[in-house]
C-alpha cells in the first residue's frame, strides 16, 4: 500500500531525531510502519557502517495532531489539526505540517509548517503564517507576518530566518521595539 491514512483525536508519533527536528522513519517496502495504531513509534535507524553520524542526537519529538496521511511514495507525512512538535528544548505549533524525508535514510530532510505557526523555544516565541524548516542547514524560515517576542523586546519584519545552532535571527524589512528597562 503507497498511502495510509490515519485519523484519530491526538494522534501521538514519537521520533528519535538527528539535531532538533531530523529523524529517521522505519519504512518497509512501499508501506509506513507503525507499531500499534493508533499510536505509531518511529526509531532512528542505524549509522551506516563503517560511517559517522554527522550530527548528535537532541532526544525524542512527539508529534500530537488530529489527522496523520504518510505517502512512502513521495516520502512525505501530512499532519493535519492542531499539530504540537516538541522536543527537548523547542515546541513546533501549526495547523498542517508536511514532513519530508530521505529515501534512503528516512532522516527528515525538511518541514514546511502553515497556518497558526508558533515556535516557542526558552524565552524566545516567533509566530507566523508559515514556516520552512530545513535540516540539512538547521534552520528555520518564517514568512507571513512573523514576529519574535523575546523578555518584552519584539522584531518583526517580512522574512525572519532563524538559525538554530547560532542561537541567530536574519530579519527581512525589520521593524524592532525595544523594551527599556529601569534602572534602579
Amino acid at each position: 500500500m503507497l498511502r495510509q491514512s490515519f485519523t484519530v483525536s491526538s494522534l501521538v508519533l514519537i521520533i528519535l531525531i538527528n539535531s532538533v527536528f531530523s529523524s529517521a522513519f522505519i519504512a518497509s517496502g512501499d508501506s509506513f510502519s507503525t507499531a500499534n495504531p493508533p499510536v505509531g513509534e518511529l526509531r532512528r535507524t542505524d549509522l551506516p557502517k563503517g560511517g559517522k553520524d554527522k550530527t548528535e542526537y537532541a532526544g525524542p519529538i512527539v508529534i500530537t495532531s488530529a489527522t496523520l496521511s504518510a505517502d512512502n511514495k513521495t516520502h512525505t507525512a501530512m499532519f493535519e489539526g492542531s499539530v504540537v512538535a516538541k522536543s527537548e528544548d523547542m515546541t513546533l505549533y501549526s495547523d498542517r505540517m508536511l514532513v519530508y524525508y530521505a529515501e534512503r535514510t528516512g532522516n527528515v530532510t525538511r518541514i514546511d509548517a502553515e497556518g497558526r505557526v508558533k515556535l516557542i523555544k526558552k524565552d524566545l516565541i516567533v509566530t507566523s503564517n508559515e514556516a520552512r524548516y530545513f535540516a540539512e542547514e538547521d534552520k528555520v524560515v518564517f514568512t507571513g507576518e512573523p514576529r519574535a517576542v523575546e523578555k518584552g523586546n519584539i522584531v518583526t519584519g517580512t522574512k525572519m530566518t532563524y538559525l538554530l545552532k547560532e542561537d541567530r535571527s536574519i530579519v527581512e524589512n525589520s521593524r524592532v521595539l525595544l523594551e527599556n528597562k529601569k534602572v534602579k
